[in-house]
């Protein structure tokens, strides 16, 4: 795949989009929580959905969106109300929120996305949204400071905004994909998590678009895990405005799909680590990679089912190297595999980074490998130091690799350790 480079920037780092936020007060008071991104070009739309069975409003009017191939302008975000379980009024509400935007940009309705986040089952108090569509139409601005400050809005029990961009060659013209997301807590995805925003001046087709961003959803949101709840409002909607003026990519294949496809897949990836890094209440990133698989789908499984692991969170926040919770987890997953032909790493990222070789994991020689400790290998405990094993611990990002020798499939998982403040925030959230 063609070679992306990372920049500074979010939603506003793609030609042609703009973004604001603004202080609507719907739930919380001192800071904004209302956010919007807007294309003055139509832009060809994609998005995944929460497959959880209770769908949000805003999930519904966008979906059905989506699906009409109808070009969009327009995106409207809220933080602190998820305008879930609303019944018609809700999707009514969706309906008011994208008319008000409509009218003041100048856009057809059905061009306007909406997105919600917060508490469930309470109704958005509009004419508070109506008042905030109406401070952020001309608000709208196209520089860093405008994409920061639409991250920060719709937040909620996230510590800090979460941003990314980068651009990469096709057929000549610079491409530039940037994006935005939230997520903390309720993050245990069924197509990507809570909400994320990504923007191209890409030229592609929509239906182009919309397969590389279902594919690569399986592969990054979807291997992400806080809690083990699977949100009502889950979207990631990715908006294509063409600005960048390249040759449109208009089939899934060759080049200039690739070069694309790298530079959302980076993209989204980064958002979905922030994601998992951020989890409620977490002070570490673990990094789960198995290796040698026969399947990808029998990898994916094996590595989210030690990164939702609470007793194997709960020893990585202890930072007690008690791996055969590890072990337990890969075991329990639903997948066979012969434990006597298994090896466990804890990996040191900074040695690891030094070493290029190391990436790839194996038994015997490989353990020796800078960055790599091995700590379970033919059907035991490896003779390695446990002073050492638990300063690895300690580190903000505790990655594990799980090496197996049945295959070429490999596949890698991102969630957080689990601590006594994730139950403090979650106690209360509503009251």
């Amino acid at each position: 795949m063609a070679d992306y480079i990372c920049i500074e920037g979010g939603v506003t780092a793609a030609k042609g989009f703009t973004a604001a936020s603004a202080a609507a007060q719907i739930k919380y008071e001192g800071r904004t929580d209302m956010a919007m991104i807007y294309s003055a070009s139509p832009c060809a739309a994609a998005g995944t959905f929460t497959k959880n069975v209770v769908k949000a409003a805003p999930v519904l009017w966008d979906r059905d969106l989506v699906r009409s191939g109808k070009p969009m302008h327009a995106v409207v975000v809220n933080s602190g109300i998820a305008n879930a379980c609303t019944g018609q009024e809700g999707l009514d509400y969706c309906r008011e929120t994208a008319q008000a935007a409509a009218e003041l940009l100048g856009i057809p309705a059905d061009s306007v996305l909406v997105g919600s986040t917060g508490v469930i089952g309470f109704q958005l108090p509009m004419d508070r949204i109506r008042t905030g569509v109406e401070a952020l139409v001309p608000a709208l601005g196209a520089d860093r400071a405008h994409g920061t400050a639409a991250a920060q809005a719709i937040m909620t029990t996230d510590t800090h905004k979460k941003e990314c961009a980068c651009t990469v060659e096709i057929g000549g013209r610079t491409v530039t994909v940037g994006g935005m997301a939230k997520g903390s807590g309720m993050i245990h995805p069924d197509m990507c998590t809570m909400l994320a925003y990504v923007t191209t001046d890409a030229a592609v087709e929509a239906q182009v678009l919309q397969k590389a961003v279902s594919e690569i959803v399986e592969e990054t949101f979807n291997m992400i895990s806080v809690d083990g709840d699977t949100s009502t409002n889950d979207t990631l909607l990715v908006l294509a405005n063409g600005e960048a003026e390249n040759v449109p990519v208009d089939r899934a294949e060759g080049e200039a799909y690739d070069a694309l496809y790298a530079a959302l897949r980076y993209v989204c990836r980064n958002l979905a680590m922030q994601m998992a890094g951020d989890g409620e209440g977490a002070t570490k990133l673990i990094e789960v990679t198995v290796q040698g698989m026969d399947t990808l789908e029998h990898a994916r499984t094996l590595a989210k089912s030690v990164i939702t692991s609470s007793l194997t969170k709960a020893a990585v926040y202890g930072s007690d190297a008690n791996w055969g919770r590890i072990l337990c987890a890969l075991g329990y997953a639903g997948v066979d595999f012969d434990p006597d032909d298994l090896q466990l790493y804890f990996i040191d990222e900074n040695a690891r980074e030094a070493d290029p070789a190391a990436g790839n994991a194996g038994a015997g020689k490989d353990a020796d490998r800078p960055g790599r400790m091995l700590i379970f290998t033919a059907g035991a405990a490896a003779d390695y130091s446990e002073e050492k094993a638990t300063a690895l611990l300690k580190k903000d990002k505790v990655t594990i690799l799980a090496q197996f020798h049945m295959g070429d499939a490999s596949a890698t998982a991102w969630g957080c350790d689990l601590t006594y403040e994730y139950v403090k925030i979650n106690a209360d959230y509503r009251s």
